[in-house]
């Protein structure tokens, strides 16, 4: 019998990323709106990685990212302060899990109306 070698820890960790997204066609935003902020997690083994493939697969789903804010990892966004509920850390834990970028809360802008602004995320 042969060892297997033992599988090294993943370097994954998974990040809260803000990213507002402009209109383009088939991007399934509401009718009337004039973009969007997704509030994203995203897997990656650094916060530029996990940017990189959430930009690339907006776009792949024919969304325009225009801006992208990263508010760091469960860690670090623990030890600023921030309120993470259960649900949150579910989709943080789905997201490391899966390798995946995961589309947690979308709000939508209107005419008239401006993005209230990079605030922390809760």
């Amino acid at each position: 019998m042969t060892d297997k070698p033992k599988k090294k820890p993943s370097r994954q960790q998974v990040y809260t990323l803000l990213v507002e997204v402009g209109r383009s066609e088939g991007d399934g935003l509401p009718k009337g709106a004039t973009g969007a902020a997704l509030m994203i997690y995203a897997s990656g083994v650094d916060e530029p990685e996990a940017v990189r493939e959430t930009v690339a697969i907006l776009k792949r789903a024919d969304m325009a990212p225009l801006d992208v804010t990263g508010y760091g990892t469960l860690q670090e966004r623990l030890e600023q302060g921030h309120d993470i509920s259960d649900d949150e850390r579910e989709l943080m834990q789905r997201a490391l899990d899966e390798n995946s970028v995961i589309v947690a809360q979308m709000t939508p802008f209107f005419e008239d109306q401006k993005p209230a602004g990079k605030g922390r995320p809760n």
